[in-house]
């Protein structure tokens, strides 16, 4: 537990864009997080899922996806930060808290999301990206990027902090709070036509709000890229 607030602390000090959060998350956020697979995980006779968690980070929430899957399962974690994949490939290979579950393979890859590009799309994805620290075309391409990674009627979940935009909106410049008006504005209209499940988690450091979207329909994703590959057998 200390290394990996030691990591993390050091990359929110060096890289707070594509870090965010002030602290990982909490075992509430990340159990909330992991709404979908605990709901599918009842269904003894389901085939084999597909699962992504974009922004891993140190792993608060990957510890939680592992204890949800089922042989057959295959999970890709895409960080973009080195510092964490380095931390993760090691807790893979040595930390008990990182068991992976037998017949489940996990794959570890380090770059961007909107240049991921899977052989399939996945019924689960979790998202732990610090949204508002992006601009808001931006934070539309990652929601078009998730909707086009999953299949239609899966499910993605993500978190923002309860009040941080409006909080944020009383002591930032003119053009910070016209770039978090825009952050909400594309939340909004993405949540109010695709939210399923939206749950309040109080503790977390800060607060947050866990949102669930399933999109009817993959919409048309970004340019393909290339992406580093960090596997784990």
């Amino acid at each position: 537990m200390g290394s990996a607030w030691r990591v993390f602390w050091q990359q929110f000090r060096e890289n707070f864009h594509t870090t965010g959060a002030i602290a990982p998350s909490s075992r509430a956020l990340a159990r909330e997080l992991c709404w979908a697979l605990k709901d599918q995980r009842a269904v003894a006779d389901s085939p084999p899922r597909r699962i992504l968690e974009v922004g891993p980070g140190t792993g608060a929430v990957t510890r939680f996806i592992l204890g949800h899957l089922r042989p057959g399962d295959r999970l890709d974690l895409v960080e973009i930060n080195p510092q964490f994949v380095q931390f993760l490939q090691r807790a893979l290979e040595s930390d008990p808290r990182f068991r992976i579950p037998p017949e489940v393979e996990v794959q570890l890859h380090q770059g961007s999301v909107l240049r991921w590009e899977p052989q399939e799309p996945y019924e689960v994805l979790i998202s732990g990206l610090p949204l508002n620290n992006f601009q808001p075309q931006e934070v539309q391409e990652f929601l078009d990027r998730f909707a086009w990674l999953t299949r239609a009627g899966g499910v993605v979940s993500f978190f923002q902090y309860i009040g941080v935009r409006r909080l944020r909106q009383w002591v930032a410049s003119a053009a910070t709070r016209s770039r978090l008006r825009g952050i909400g504005q594309v939340l909004h209209a993405t949540l109010s036509q695709y939210e399923v499940r939206r749950r309040m988690v109080l503790g977390n450091l800060p607060p947050a709000w866990v949102h669930h979207l399933r999109f009817a329909d993959p919409r048309p994703p970004s340019l393909p890229g290339k992406i580093e590959r960090a596997s784990h057998p």
